[in-house]
């Protein structure tokens, strides 16, 4: 590649590439966005001409993707969702500061959960729009605390006495590696002892998902091999070969169903844990901020809001 040199990739046509995939047919990718087959189809064909690839056999049934046509999908989805994270976590940045909810969220409820809540937030009505602070959970509290947001979602399994929680969602971790892992083709639950012993790649202490894990296995356990700061950093770690690690199955959930990560089972481990919402004691949640809790937290909306909590 020369250098300087910027390819223009149609990023509807990496999206419909995605959905054909996941859809199965090209017709039926084309209703799930809401166009014409034909339609569908030149942004394939336009998808192909671009890369040099043909990335769906014609010769075959259906929509049957090519090797490359496999390859290219994985490549994709990262930059669809990178796309869509960008477009929704910039609408929430650029809010102005006498207009909005602000929110703290740790890293894997931003990634996997609060994209869904703003855009449904959105189409709700005129609402004021969301200012969103990503950080692990002991930052998150930190800043509840520092009254610099005013509510926070979090990861860690036990909420400090002086904050005030609701549960928003179930999360479960699971350990995973590489399919040229040593242990991608175990079916025999490890146990905690066994896991220690692992070469891990970890979030950084303060992580809702480092804490979870140090409190099922205990807190004889090891330091991890190496430490990350988020779960994609991760998961790169992972996919080399060398490194096993814990996470979310919310942020491993597409590499596990397309095998470019494997479940190792566990034995004697309770890794499942709550989502919780957090805000101040004695802090009256309503208005809009009341809004965007309940719909988290899977409430009635209507203007009486589980809001008037103290």
């Amino acid at each position: 590649m020369s250098e300087g040199f910027r390819p223009a990739i149609d990023l509807e046509s990496l999206r419909m590439l995605v959905l054909v995939a996941d859809l199965g047919s090209i017709s039926a990718a084309a209703r799930a966005e809401h166009i014409s087959q034909p339609s569908a189809s030149r942004r394939i064909k336009g998808l192909e001409g671009q890369l040099g690839l043909e990335l769906i056999d014609r010769r075959s049934r259906g929509a049957e993707l090519t090797a490359h046509g496999r390859m290219v999908t994985d490549w994709s989805r990262g930059v669809v969702d990178a796309a869509d994270t960008l477009v929704i976590g910039a609408r929430a940045l650029t809010t102005r500061a006498t207009d909005n909810v602000s929110i703290g969220a740790s890293l894997t409820v931003a990634e996997y959960l609060v994209p869904t809540w703003l855009a449904e937030f959105r189409r709700r009505g005129d609402w004021p729009r969301v200012q969103l602070r990503v950080a692990n959970s002991q930052e998150v509290i930190a800043a509840l605390r520092a009254r610099e947001i005013d509510l926070g979602f979090i990861e860690s399994p036990h909420v400090p006495s002086d904050l005030r929680s609701l549960p928003v969602a179930r999360d479960r971790l699971v350990l995973v590696v590489s399919p040229q892992h040593r242990l991608a083709c175990c079916r025999r639950p490890l146990s905690a002892h066994e896991l220690d012993k692992l070469l891990l790649a970890s979030r950084e202490g303060g992580s809702g998902t480092r804490e979870t894990l140090q409190r099922a296995v205990g807190a004889s356990m090891s330091p991890p091999a190496i430490e990350l700061h988020s779960n994609t950093a991760v998961k790169v770690a992972v996919s080399a070969g060398e490194y096993a690690a814990v996470l979310s199955e919310l942020t491993v959930r597409q590499e596990l169903r397309d095998g470019r990560l494997i479940e190792v089972p566990l034995a004697g481990l309770d890794l499942t844990r709550s989502l919780h919402a957090i805000w101040r004691s004695g802090t009256r949640i309503r208005g809009s901020v009341g809004d965007f809790l309940a719909l988290a937290a899977h409430r009635p909306h209507p203007r009486n809001r589980p809001s008037d909590q103290e």
